[in-house]
């Protein structure tokens, strides 16, 4: 049995694990600084950061959408995905549909013009998902940051 279900406090665990678990795919565990302490204030606290809906595969937590609204000056109010994550053992079971048909779903309840994420060049089974919503990819930018 399937359920999409936004996010709770108790659920900060399963949700810091899925992460652990993209950042070990993706080839930087050690990149990972970000605690469940910090999670639960800026997820669940008086200032919320993010919000974020999981799915669960017979009462287990096996992927997450976690996103955010930003505004741009060109574009208007958008919903930026910062990750859609699937546990291994899900993947390709169609888990990964049903959160991100979710997403949009949220991103156009929001108003939100769109919507925007990040893909790794060589996760190529992301790639190929992605390909099949018709997604626009952006060339001559960079990604910029500043750690503190």
């Amino acid at each position: 049995m399937i359920n999409i279900r936004k996010a709770e406090a108790k659920d900060v665990p399963a949700m810091m694990a899925l992460v652990r678990e993209l950042a070990l795919y993706e080839k930087a565990p050690k990149e990972v600084t970000n605690t469940e302490e910090r999670m639960l204030e800026e997820g669940f606290g008086p200032k919320k950061a993010f919000e974020c809906i999981l799915v669960e595969f017979d009462g287990e937590i096996v992927g997450m959408s976690l996103y955010y609204f930003r505004y741009s000056t060109w574009k208007g109010r958008r919903l930026y995905l910062e990750d859609l994550i699937v546990t291994e053992s899900h993947r390709g079971s169609g888990l990964g549909k049903v959160l991100f048909d979710k997403t949009i779903e949220i991103a156009k309840e929001e108003n939100c013009s769109g919507m925007m994420w990040q893909v790794l060049d060589w996760n190529i089974p992301a790639i190929n998902f992605y390909d099949k919503y018709s997604t626009r990819y952006d060339e001559g930018w960079l990604n910029c940051h500043l750690d503190f």
